[in-house]
């Protein structure tokens, strides 16, 4: 009983808030192209600076790890 009420009550609050669209005005429509360009400039510049710092932290262990295995390498031949 009780999960057959949950689940009447889970419809009844999703549809109500379906139903509840809200409207954009011209002029907030007009604002949000506006303000477009620089909200893409700014993720982009977001994006690129997390490269950078993924790129940096991803090479310097490539580097090591390369180190490590011609080190390997040269030990298996008796030089180091």
């Amino acid at each position: 009983m009780n999960k057959v009420l949950l689940v009447c009550a889970m419809v009844l609050f999703t549809t109500t808030t379906i139903a509840e669209e809200k409207s954009i005005t011209p002029q907030e429509f007009g604002n949000a192209i506006k303000e477009t360009p620089g909200k893409l400039v700014n993720f982009i510049q977001g994006e690129v600076e997390k490269t950078k710092e993924y790129q940096a932290k991803s090479w310097a262990s490539s580097k090591e790890q390369m180190t490590n295995n011609w080190n390997t390498i040269k030990g298996w031949f008796g030089s180091k």
